[in-house]
């Protein structure tokens, strides 16, 4: 009951959202749910849900990924980026929602699970204008954040596997960024960079080409120097 003094509290829900990317068949992928519920029945949709007792933010997100998804969120590179609360952005009343960002090496096709009809990757062009609730513009926050996080830390890294080659790295800036770029500048940059990464001593051997030399991720975090964007081509 309001009591005239405009300082009524809201009654809200508290959720997370996720937005897994990976590079896929050489495009930035999404990982979506169809939703198996009202309301947006049947409408593709980020991962995510409401938070439990007893729960905290990141296990929530971990959480949701495994049921709705069928994939293992403990070990993967998981950041919040944002918090979202416009008053209608969810009809089923007031919910906040946290996004998490969350990066995958290419990984099997995920099993959809609880509320989520079917899972699947989906190349980031494709799915925009489509999503349900406003988790078109979660996503294309996401995507940014990503972006601007390549410049200065080692985020690239956690799109690759284990061991991969500076190719492998390239192909992820260039994926992500949507840009070209020069191998051997490219390469220097990466290089001259302190921790971004080091050798393991083996090779990939293609059945065509020259072989390879691998590289593990290193111990840095920040880029230093960064890599930017407005110079990587």
């Amino acid at each position: 009951m309001s009591t005239g003094t405009g300082r009524e509290h809201e009654t809200l829900r508290l959720a997370v959202d996720l937005v897994v990317l990976t590079v896929r068949e050489h495009a930035l992928q999404v990982l979506l749910i169809h939703r198996g519920n009202q309301p947006f029945l049947g409408q593709p949709a980020l991962p995510g849900g409401f938070l439990r007792r007893h729960e905290d933010l990141a296990g929530a997100a971990v959480r949701e990924l495994g049921e709705e998804t069928g994939l293992d969120g403990s070990m993967l590179h998981l950041e919040q980026f944002a918090a979202y609360s416009d008053p209608g952005r969810d009809p089923r009343g007031r919910v906040v929602s946290v996004a998490h960002l969350a990066i995958m090496p290419d990984l099997p096709l995920p099993i959809a699970g609880s509320d989520a009809r079917d899972a699947g990757w989906l190349p980031v062009t494709r799915v925009r204008g489509t999503l349900a609730f406003d988790h078109d513009r979660i996503l294309d926050d996401a995507v940014e954040h990503a972006r601007a996080r390549l410049e200065h830390t080692t985020l690239a890294t956690a799109f690759c596997a284990a061991e991969f080659t500076i190719g492998d790295l390239r192909d992820v800036y260039e994926v992500v960024w949507g840009v070209t770029l020069d191998p051997r500048n490219f390469s220097r940059k990466v290089m001259h960079t302190d921790g971004f990464v080091e050798p393991t001593g083996a090779k990939r051997i293609p059945a065509v080409g020259r072989p390879a030399a691998l590289y593990r991720a290193g111990a840095a975090i920040v880029l230093n120097p960064p890599i930017l964007r407005s110079s990587a081509t």
